[in-house]
């Protein structure tokens, strides 16, 4: 008898014992720096600070060191989607950060929506959301499997940086007014900024920045890993006069809220701000997990003014280090260490200016596209004698006046053909191909993969240049950009650090697309609707 009550006694406290609760982090926050090559991490290294912020998640956190974009175009818009959906742009839909809708039959903005309204100002830089976007991210994942306990917030100076990763779902994504000064959102989150937002914007932070100027964090001696400070082929972000440094800011504050971006103080803001949320909106205050998805716009207007090669560069990496330090620092007292897990990664890298190049001897050039494509259109009238055959350039792809050549006799491979054989013997241009035949090319395995990954028929063009190495498009005068195929804009660092990582580094071949699917696994939780990517297993405790 005693050991029948006993038995009963123990299926019942089984029964009765709650299930073994799944194991997450406080908090997750993923970093994008907006334009970093890999090799940042490195080039930099010596002067990156012990206690900053690119040494400690390299030595404590675990490092991808060969992490590569596997689509093209290698722009900020499908970087962000691509790391938190897990997908690429043929199936997500961000085709680039604006792109030719061949429904719509005009060009689209990827976060633009003309059915929300701008939150936070009189502006009309708030008429964004994710509405574009097909698939779910990593952050819709996290509400879903929480029954939408979780909280998730996207942010960045740029609007696209702040909104792709933070999915549909969000409870809000902020986002920079360089008309205002102010952190901004759209209806499509809330009606009203809350008041904490209001208070932050009401301290007018970049107007503090401006009077601080902007001077080298060292003697200027000292920047041995940068060009000399003037270069011809350097924009000059603050106007003709200020060549180099120490730049005066003063002039632009109450006057003109752009500028700051151009600048590492941009970054400054991006971290305050992130600081603000996390205080305010109780981030990793419970047992349910919350997310936040900051992105640093900065180091891309920087970069894209200056160049890689820049003291300008430099000084933005050698204060950005240091900003993420203190962050690390405020994440381990508010939210505990080991408490809550980080990834950094970028959504893309930059190219070399071309003059720069050049004057060592490495071929490189420019290709202005607006010339080029006036003389497409000029040389199909000439063959076809139809007027705007060719409607737009837009991501190193030709859009065809489809309804138009649809009306006419002409016959589209006709035209696709001229067009093709005109660009392919044109200089700085490697190859030109009709998307609609690439399987047929003579390209590397890699290129065809990575067009093919980075094409949807509906927001793209028909023909696809790829350029030769080193050169860029556009920035004839000066400055430097990004979107092609090769390294140096398509390999990205990968860091990961904090709750669940285990310390080391990789050098295996591992893609952007197995970012999403990665955080999915550590979470519990479902990959995103579109990910194609693979769970990096070496990160594992």
């Amino acid at each position: 008898m005693q050991k029948l009550i006993a038995f009963v006694l123990a299926i019942v406290i089984v029964i009765s014992a709650p299930a073994q609760t799944v194991q997450r982090p406080k908090l997750v926050v993923g970093i994008v720096i907006d334009q970093m090559r890999w090799d940042y991490l490195y080039r930099y290294n010596e002067r990156y600070a012990d206690n900053g912020g690119f040494k400690r998640l390299l030595n404590q956190g675990f490092s991808c060191e060969n992490t590569m974009i596997p689509y093209a175009p290698t722009v900020t818009a499908c970087g962000h989607t691509c790391i938190y959906t897990g997908s690429v742009p043929a199936i997500n839909g961000i085709t680039g950060n604006n792109w030719r809708d061949n429904q719509l039959n005009r060009s689209v903005y990827c976060t633009e929506d003309s059915s929300v309204q701008t939150v936070g100002s009189n502006s009309g830089l708030g008429m964004q959301s994710p509405h574009n976007l097909l698939t779910t991210t990593i952050c819709d994942e996290l509400r879903l499997a929480t029954n939408f306990k979780s909280k998730v917030i996207g942010i960045a100076l740029k609007d696209r940086g702040g909104i792709l990763p933070a999915g549909h779902s969000a409870n809000a994504a902020y986002w920079y007014d360089t008309k205002t000064g102010d952190w901004i959102t759209s209806t499509y989150y809330m009606k009203e900024l809350p008041e904490w937002v209001k208070t932050f914007n009401a301290k007018k932070l970049v107007d503090k920045y401006y009077k601080e100027g902007w001077n080298t964090l060292y003697p200027l001696n000292t920047y041995v890993q940068s060009t000399a400070d003037e270069k011809s082929y350097e924009v000059k972000a603050f106007g003709s006069d200020q060549k180099g440094f120490p730049y005066n800011l003063s002039r632009f504050a109450g006057t003109n809220y752009n500028p700051i971006i151009a600048t590492p103080f941009g970054n400054t803001l991006t971290t305050e701000f992130a600081k603000a949320i996390i205080n305010n909106e109780q981030f990793g205050a419970d047992a349910i997990t919350d997310f936040l998805a900051v992105s640093f716009s900065s180091p891309d207007y920087v970069g894209h003014s200056f160049g890689p090669n820049s003291v300008e560069e430099e000084d933005t990496y050698l204060r950005l280090d240091k900003e993420l330090g203190g962050f690390l620092n405020f994440l381990d007292t508010k939210i505990g260490k080991d408490q809550y897990l980080v990834f950094l990664s970028a959504d893309h890298g930059v190219a070399h200016v071309p003059a720069f190049a050049k004057e060592h001897n490495i071929p490189a050039g420019n290709l202005d596209m607006q010339l080029l494509f006036d003389k497409i259109n000029a040389g199909l009238k000439q063959k076809f004698h139809i007027d705007g055959l060719a409607v737009d350039i837009e991501n190193l792809k030709v859009s065809l006046n489809l309804p138009l050549i649809q009306s006419s006799s002409l016959k589209i491979n006709e035209i696709k053909n001229w067009v093709i054989d005109y660009l392919s013997n044109q200089k700085g241009i490697a190859a030109a191909l009709d998307m609609d035949n690439i399987a047929t090319t003579t390209l590397t395995a890699k290129q065809k993969e990575m067009l093919v990954n980075g094409y949807y028929a509906a927001r793209c063009g028909q023909i696809q240049l790829i350029l030769q190495p080193q050169w860029i498009e556009n920035y004839v005068s000066g400055g430097t950009t990004h979107g092609v195929w090769n390294p140096y804009d398509a390999h990205i660092p990968l860091l990961w650090y904090g709750w669940g990582i285990r310390p080391g580094k990789t050098n295996r071949e591992i893609y952007m697309t197995d970012i999403a699917p990665t955080i999915a696994a550590l979470l519990h939780i479902q990959m995103p609707s579109g990910s194609v990517g693979n769970v990096i297993q070496e990160i594992f405790n």
